[in-house]
């Protein structure tokens, strides 16, 4: 697959950060990155649109290294079997990449990388990120699949992995984080 981009611009990510954590922490985080590698993008990140309904998760991941807020994407019962507020919150992200962008790919780590895994599809489908330009590319880092039986949304939910993804993808995978869940 070939990816258009304006000659001198680097691609542009919007960047999804984990479960109760935040932008500010991710955008630290991905500083342990090599330069040659961050200067080749343009990394924007911002906060989830519902405050953490706990502490950060696992806690030492945040508290006492990284500073409150902490926001989640979307919300869950204990579980994880429910989701809740899962159409906020693309509709958030939705108004987000209309005010700020245009953005050629998507970024997520954790919770992050759920969306960024999910949102491909969801807008090939027609039902998500209708009114923003098509998401060329996407970054997954240490995501995972909705794991819940059940789904507030689920025609979302069906979009979501009904195909494979179409643009070209990355995807970062360990059995051990470095500094928890960012």
């Amino acid at each position: 697959m070939e990816m258009e981009y304006q000659v001198g611009r680097k691609p542009r990510f919007l960047c999804f950060h984990g479960y109760r954590t935040s932008g500010k922490i991710l955008e630290r985080e991905l500083q342990r990155w090599p330069e040659f590698v961050r200067e080749k993008m343009e990394l924007v990140f911002i906060d989830a649109p519902f405050p953490a309904q706990g502490p950060p998760i696992p806690p030492a991941a945040a508290e006492g290294n990284f500073d409150p807020p902490y926001y989640e994407w979307f919300q869950s019962n204990e579980d994880f079997s429910e989701y809740m507020n899962f159409d906020e919150c693309i509709a958030y992200i939705e108004d987000c990449m209309t005010r700020i962008g245009p953005f050629d790919g998507l970024l997520g780590f954790s919770q992050g990388a759920l969306l960024s895994a999910a949102l491909p599809g969801m807008q090939t489908e027609g039902v998500a990120l209708t009114r923003v330009p098509k998401i060329k590319c996407v970054i997954i880092i240490s995501g995972g699949k909705f794991g819940g039986s059940k789904f507030s949304s689920p025609k979302l939910a069906e979009n979501a992995f009904s195909s494979p993804i179409e643009c070209p993808s990355l995807h970062f995978i360990g059995d051990e984080q470095d500094g928890g869940d960012t």
